[in-house]
């Protein structure tokens, strides 16, 4: 075989140098996808342009070859430049296959080694938490959760963190028709005291359980949330009083809360502000 035979053997037929070419319209067709999918009331071109940091004729080209597609469409009356249904077709078949247990798995495993305490994941089923994942402490003393166990929301790191960030006429059905049992001496039991221990976990973007659901059981967790910033699910470290005292909660807080921005991220969704 010719070295020059050599050298294309294998590629498709056409390839060669146009292929560069190919790919960085590729690339940059995707870049403006990005650029319209951030904002909804789309873009001029010009805007596009400066944006992407291309020329207005290839803007407008690269813009052509998507319409053409069904990828962005431009509004007749207005000009500017949308993503088109094709785009959030591909975008919905995401979020419809995603799994929010095994994406969150390895980032559960990795809190408890940065923490050296149980790390938990569970979701809300009307009134209660329910836990569907675990990574165990390798303490001797350590918090463990039987899978598919349950909590009340109010009275539980998780349920709480989930509950903060309910919809107000969802939190006000839950509260009526579930109320506030005292699990422990330390349970929020009054609406008054749970609705400011809400509005705290909204500002710091994590919950604390203080032994509100077991004497001598601390907790921290924050939420996991979806493309609306609704809860989606919600993740804690757990552990004894001896090892998570009051002072530690703090840090063990934010690292919680970051680690449910990242599961958050990796989910396509978004933290709502408080």
């Amino acid at each position: 075989m010719s070295e020059g035979k050599r050298r294309t053997a294998g590629r498709p037929a056409g390839s060669g140098k146009s292929t560069s070419g190919h790919s960085q319209s590729l690339v940059r067709g995707l870049n403006l996808l990005e650029r319209l999918a951030a904002s909804p009331g789309g873009l001029a071109l010009s805007e596009v342009a400066e944006q992407a940091e291309l020329a207005p004729s290839t803007t407008h080209r690269l813009l052509q070859a998507l319409q053409s597609q069904g990828f962005v469409t431009q509004d007749s009356e207005l000009g500017v430049w949308k993503i088109d249904i094709k785009t959030f077709r591909i975008g919905n078949s995401f979020l419809e296959a995603r799994d929010f247990v095994g994406t969150s798995r390895p980032f559960l495993r990795r809190l408890t080694v940065q923490t050296g305490e149980t790390a938990n994941l569970g979701v809300r089923d009307d009134g209660t938490a329910v836990f569907l994942a675990q990574s165990e402490s390798p303490q001797m003393m350590r918090m463990i959760t039987r899978l598919g166990s349950r909590a009340p929301l109010h009275a539980s790191g998780v349920g709480k963190a989930l509950m903060a960030w309910l919809p107000d006429d969802e939190f006000e059905r839950i509260l009526d028709e579930r109320g506030l049992a005292r699990v422990t001496e330390n349970t929020l039991h009054t609406p008054a005291s749970l609705r400011e221990g809400l509005a705290e976990i909204r500002r710091q973007g994590f919950a604390c359980d203080r032994e509100e659901h077991a004497i001598g059981l601390q907790c921290v967790a924050a939420c996991i949330h979806d493309e609306h910033g609704t809860p989606l699910a919600a993740i804690s470290v757990s552990g004894p009083k001896a090892r998570i005292p009051e002072e530690r909660l703090g840090e063990l807080g934010a690292l919680v809360r970051d680690t449910a921005a990242e599961i958050t991220a990796r989910l396509g969704g978004k933290v709502p502000t408080a």
